[in-house]
């Protein structure tokens, strides 16, 4: 029998404290872990179960990387199916929800969110939708993260096509996370502890992370098999980033700054690519939250203190400043310190780290324990108050405390060199804040509407293509085109579930790639060309303003959502753009004005440079092999077919026809706003008005709000009286705004409002 070498000894003595602290609690059947039998037993937090899975994973590349034996070979398979059932787990609690996950995608309320823990032994529901502060953004984001860094290491996770759909909806529930308050990492909500969802950083950065992650990882089968991709659109990531990036070191509006914000920064979020914004937040949590202990959670945080009130859910207003000074200390944020140093390969701070985290760290039966919290005891409240930081402080909570000595295990496994933290993030993802690539180049190509318009810019230098001129294998598409497909992207029948909201944007930078379908490659024009959506692109001035505004925003944005390729921005010329109405014998002026706002626009273009950004200016061909592709694909197929069906439905309207403009469909025409009118369809304008602002909303409304249903209702009578409002498309728009509620009463027959 050959003698076992000295690391490997060290790795069995690593793999005993992982069996006694970590896979003892977890349930042979599901695979589940419980955290505190105490006070929540069968309660398992999607949260702790991930960070446990992150410990064993850790265990699993270790035996792959220094296996002396064939037994440590047999560890190390054992390790990894045991991450797998895990995840898959986590992924089927969260599937028998689905539903949950259709109504959040569509109405963004609280009681329709994914539960924030589950059944160990049956995975079924343990509190109830109000019960518990369940809508956590960044739960089901780690979740992604964790799933997509697995599969790049090669643990396949995902066994089908409807788990893939799964997880593609699970994209579109996270998407909007830039925009939706949720109760946080804590479970609470506000500092004040009363109930109140807020924006929070840590749950934006998750998301940030989780979207780049997926969309990274490539299929999640690990095979290349067809539809096994999970679409992420830049635009959304790029949302996020920008507004983490205005928050940090913020965490909310109630929180000055929180020791959640070291888990986006780095490890293993990695969601800030500034390094001096992460530098700035490590400085904040560090000065103003890091103890003897640990760290507090953030200021006034009254969680397990001795002058908390444990019978009450809530604070009232009037305690929150007790809680000053006397806030518990976590050893879990010394291994966030610890791990964030290790990254940097800080090997100053990572002994001081070490050796902070080994003071607080409770031996029991030999085996090394991170207990949850320390607290202050009830007779050195006074004191400690008095002057911070001078009274010793006893252990509070479960200990071991799952998540931390998850943490604390993955910083044994690289302080003692069993790992490296390139083998714990297989995506690369803590590079993104030292390699700056520079901003890239936007090609553009300008399209003609039709020879008439090709003669007339011709006419001023400006050479350009007619649309159908282009190449067979191109095929230009308006962006309403684009959101169509995504609606079937992730459809399942099984699960009922549709695929993306057809009210949320399609972004810029979505549509500035060429898409893959079948054996066309599909240009989609920008959203914001398609007029029906606003009057104000009738205005030829904003409508340049707009296009000038857009390149730069592409120009400063896109290599930091780490799409491979270059931008393609393709803007059609339209025949209106160029002559103004007519029609009541106006002057030419209007003509002329028009004509050279849209001539001196494209000169600039042609220049390359516009308002800062560079820009290159070409046929389509030309840019056939620097742009940026990506591939659409069904696991059904037919989307060559679907492609066509939304093709010929959504008709490329470019121009419309001055002469008779009173007469034109009202989706292609700012319809007059006359009196009479205005007060008939108000219903009408109210829905045109919230789904063009769905882009700029910086915080989703809860359409359970009592307020907002006192509104609603009015509008909903006025509409059903409404003689014009009878087609398909007006009907399901009206439910559209409304609560489910009202939508199953109309499919039960009930559709009287008061029956609601």
């Amino acid at each position: 029998m050959r003698a076992r070498s000295g690391s490997g000894v060290r790795l069995d003595r690593l793999m005993h404290l992982v069996e006694e602290t970590v896979l003892k609690n977890q349930n042979p059947v599901t695979g589940l872990f419980a955290n505190n039998d105490q006070d929540f037993p069968d309660h398992a937090w999607v949260r702790d179960n991930v960070y446990a899975a992150h410990a064993i994973w850790g265990m699993y590349r270790a035996y792959q990387k220094s296996a002396d034996i064939d037994e440590d070979l047999a560890k190390a398979n054992v390790l990894g199916l045991t991450c797998v059932k895990i995840m898959q787990s986590l992924l089927e609690c969260m599937m028998r929800q689905a539903e949950k996950v259709e109504l959040f995608k569509l109405y963004q309320r609280k009681g329709d969110a994914l539960h924030a823990k589950y059944s160990v032994s049956t995975k079924n529901c343990v509190a109830g939708d109000h019960a518990w502060g369940h809508l956590q953004i960044d739960a089901t984001s780690l979740f992604l993260l964790t799933l997509a860094q697995m599969t790049a290491s090669g643990l396949q996770i995902i066994r089908n096509f409807d788990e893939v759909k799964f997880v593609q909806n699970l994209i579109y529930y996270i998407e909007t996370g830039y925009r939706t308050p949720d109760y946080g990492i804590w479970e609470r909500g506000d500092k004040t502890n009363q109930g109140i969802r807020e924006l929070n950083a840590s749950s934006v950065g998750m998301a940030k992370a989780a979207m780049q992650a997926i969309s990274d990882v490539g299929d999640l089968f690990g095979d290349g098999s067809k539809a096994s991709v999970i679409h992420v659109l830049p635009d959304q990531i790029q949302q996020c980033s920008a507004v983490l990036t205005s928050m940090l070191p913020r965490e909310s509006f109630s929180k000055e700054t929180d020791s959640a914000l070291l888990s986006i920064i780095s490890y293993p979020a990695f969601a800030v690519e500034d390094q001096s914004l992460i530098r700035l937040t490590r400085e904040t949590i560090v000065d103003s939250l890091l103890g003897r202990y640990g760290c507090r959670r953030f200021l006034r945080d009254g969680y397990k203190t001795p002058l908390e009130d444990p019978y009450r859910l809530y604070y009232n207003n009037s305690e929150l400043q007790q809680f000053e000074d006397v806030e518990c200390e976590w050893p879990l944020f010394l291994c966030y310190l610890l791990l964030d140093a290790m990254f940097a390969r800080d090997r100053e701070m990572v002994e001081h780290y070490w050796r902070l985290l080994d003071s607080v760290i409770v031996i029991k039966d030999g085996c090394r324990l991170v207990p949850e919290l320390y607290r202050v005891p009830f007779e050195s409240v006074a004191a400690e108050k008095h002057r911070r930081g001078t009274q010793n402080r006893e252990t509070a909570g479960t200990t071991p405390y799952l998540w931390a000595q998850s943490l604390y295990i993955i910083c044994c496994l690289l302080y003692e060199g069993f790992l490296n933290p390139a083998e714990l993030d297989p995506l690369s993802r803590r590079l993104s804040a030292y390699e700056k690539r520079p901003p890239c180049e936007v090609q553009v190509s300008i399209l003609a509407e039709n020879a008439e318009v090709q003669e007339e810019l011709l006419s001023h230098g400006i050479s350009v293509q007619q649309i159908e001129e282009l190449d067979e294998v191109f095929s230009i598409q308006p962006a309403s085109v684009f959101a169509k497909i995504l609606s079937r992207v992730g459809q399942s029948e099984k699960l009922n579930l549709t695929g993306r909201p057809l009210d949320i944007d399609v972004g810029v930078l979505s549509t500035s790639r060429l898409y893959q379908i079948g054996q066309k490659f599909v240009i989609f024009t920008p959203q914001f060309m398609d007029r029906h959506r606003s009057h104000l692109m009738y205005d030829i001035r904003i409508l340049m303003d707009e296009w000038s505004s857009e390149l730069q925003y592409i120009y400063s944005s896109w290599n930091s959502t780490s799409v491979s390729g270059r931008p393609l921005v393709v803007l059609v010329v339209a025949k209106n753009m160029l002559e103004g109405d007519t029609s009541g014998g106006k002057s030419s002026f209007l003509n002329s004005y028009m004509m050279a706002t849209v001539v001196g626009t494209i000169k600039k273009i042609s220049s390359g440079y516009l308002g800062g950004a560079r820009v290159v200016m070409k046929n389509v061909s030309d840019f056939f092999r620097t742009t940026a592709v990506n591939k659409l694909e069904f696991s059904e197929g037919h989307l060559e077919e679907l492609l066509d069906e939304f093709g010929s439905s959504d008709m490329i309207h470019w121009s419309l026809r001055t002469a008779d403009v009173n007469g034109c469909d009202a989706p292609f025409s700012p319809p007059k706003a006359q009196r009479s009118q205005s007060s008939r369809n108000r219903q009408r304008q109210y829905e045109k008005v919230h789904r063009t602002s769905l882009r700029h909303r910086s915080i989703i409304l809860d359409s359970d709000d009592i307020d907002l249903v006192s509104l609603r209702l009015p509008y909903a009578n006025q509409q059903e009286g409404d003689p014009n409002s009878t087609s398909t498309q007006n009907a399901r728009s009206n439910n559209r705004l409304l609560s489910p509620l009202r939508e199953k009463h109309k499919a039960d027959g009930h559709d009287n409002v008061n029956n609601i």
